[in-house]
């Protein structure tokens, strides 16, 4: 997506942070959103931008896209969110690699984590003392931090 928000851009930029701190310069590295995520689904191949991803794995890096990210993260507008919630996450699910994606509000104080080993379920986030666990990357998270000067 073109043109985010500036709320968008303070979310993603404040996961991107928070992640690379985390992980350090291990082996595992968290993206920003010009970077693509490239997989296939039987023969047909797909490209998208997530607004943040990790992948530890650089066999599978290229030079404008990843094929194995570990987690994702995509930021809800208005205009993506239907596409985020519905045909992203079928698609994204078939990434082999892929243990967690998060769908983070940007109107609301909302994060919605799916997991591989929760065989995707919804876990949702909503108050300030919640704590969001991406256990992708052994990184415990408050929600009041990511939503920080929002």
């Amino acid at each position: 997506m073109t043109g985010a928000s500036p709320r968008h851009n303070r979310i993603a930029g404040r996961l991107y942070v928070a992640f690379a701190n985390h992980l350090g310069s291990g082996p595992c590295q968290p993206y920003m959103s010009d970077v693509k995520v490239r997989f296939k689904i039987n023969s047909d191949e797909y490209l998208y931008y997530p607004d943040v991803m990790v992948a530890c794995d650089r066999e599978g890096e290229r030079e404008h896209y990843l094929r194995n990210p570990k987690l994702i993260v995509e930021i809800l507008s208005p205009s993506t969110e239907e596409i985020d919630r519905r045909e992203k996450a079928i698609h994204y699910r078939s990434i082999l690699s892929l243990e967690e994606y998060a769908l983070v509000a940007q109107d609301d104080r909302e994060v919605t984590l799916q997991r591989r080993s929760d065989h995707w379920k919804s876990t949702v986030y909503t108050a300030p003392e919640h704590v969001v666990e991406f256990r992708s990357i052994g990184l415990s998270l408050p929600i009041a931090k990511i939503y920080e000067g929002v």
